[in-house]
């Protein structure tokens, strides 16, 4: 006989699921911090030539890849992605969905 496995849905933030503070902007950064890992990545861009693209120190470039992104805004990264030749677009609308509170998506 098998054992049912038990588990508990997420609500698709990891960061507030586990009760961080700044759930939100934890999540913003990081989804931030993946599409400047993939641009790295299809471009054979190494660390510490990323890092003299954004004005930082190689090691910061280490840390914020492995997820210690904090010392960097959300502002910062986007930056980081206008280095790599990105168009960063800030949209602000009307909340219209019943079912959900209002909140921040990257794309």
């Amino acid at each position: 006989m098998t054992a049912a496995i038990e588990f508990e849905n997420g609500s698709g933030n990891v960061f507030a699921d586990i009760g961080l503070p700044h759930a939100d902007e934890h999540l913003i950064k990081a989804k931030l911090v993946f599409k400047i890992d993939r641009l790295m990545k299809e471009r054979g861009l190494k660390q510490a030539q990323a890092a003299g693209l954004f004005g930082v120190k190689q090691p910061d470039i280490s840390k914020m890849l492995r997820g210690d992104f904090r010392q960097f805004s959300v502002e910062r990264l986007m930056r980081f992605l206008v280095a790599l030749g990105q168009d960063v677009e800030i949209i602000i609308k009307p909340h219209r969905g019943k079912s959900a509170a209002p909140a921040m998506h990257v794309l």
